[in-house]
């Protein structure tokens, strides 16, 4: 069964979405992130993924407060992601609770640093964040694209112990077009064995049962969820 991931991104202390990750595209959703959380759980949700985009923008954590307060109001199993750029970041994460943390730009820019990362903490610990766009990763809150194309920046770190990789399709993030199958398909059939969280487009409980169907291990989803697209009872009763 496909891990259901719901998303809380986080600006300013409320919580929002971005449409594909311009923060001038800004939808403000609920003034309290932690009352979200507690509804996610209530509603039967296990997991959360929680993107501080202040601390994306900031390049450090900012709102570590917050995700303290949803861990201290729910069981959820949180991973965190926006702004991790030092291992004082890391700590400051898990400090706060966080039971993983997720790493993009770090990992493209700075490849030892994310490696020694990975040892000192575990691959269970850490998600790597591979943000697509026009097949290759981008970086620095989506604001530019590297050199890095998808498949071989995998590679690298799947042969250096990765497990989770959360893949984003850039051009599908926010938009409600439906997720790109197609391309977490490649991934997979690439590297099979690897824990694939598929994000961006997903526009109704229809799109994650279609990637259930195509065998995509997890989904992280957001603005589908919260303008109601999102069956629940649907989503937990199959």
């Amino acid at each position: 069964m496909i891990e259901k991931i719901p998303a809380i991104d986080i600006i300013g202390g409320q919580c929002v979405r971005l449409t594909k990750g311009d923060y001038n595209q800004k939808n403000i959703y609920h003034d309290s992130p932690v009352e979200v959380a507690v509804e996610l759980e209530r509603k039967g949700f296990h997991r959360l993924h929680i993107v501080d985009l202040d601390g994306a923008k900031s390049k450090h954590i900012v709102n570590g407060e917050i995700l303290r307060q949803i861990k201290a109001a729910t069981h959820l199993v949180v991973d965190f992601g926006g702004g991790i750029k030092s291992e004082e970041d890391i700590e400051t994460a898990f400090a706060c609770g966080a039971d993983m943390v997720t790493i993009g730009s770090v990992a493209v820019k700075e490849k030892e640093l994310f490696i020694s990362w990975l040892q000192r903490y575990g691959a269970e610990r850490m998600i790597l964040g591979a943000d697509v766009r026009n097949g290759l990763v981008s970086v620095n809150g989506w604001k530019e694209d590297s050199d890095e194309q998808l498949l071989p920046f995998l590679a690298y770190y799947i042969e250096r112990g990765v497990k989770n990789v959360l893949c984003t399709e850039i051009s599908k993030d926010g938009t409600l077009e439906g997720p790109a199958i197609a391309l977490y398909q490649q991934v997979l059939k690439a590297y099979p064995t690897l824990h694939l969280i598929a994000s961006g487009g997903v526009s109704c409980t229809e799109d994650i049962f279609a990637l259930e169907k195509a065998g995509i291990p997890a989904v992280v989803f957001g603005k589908a969820y919260y303008e109601g697209r999102i069956n629940t009872e649907k989503l937990f009763s199959v």
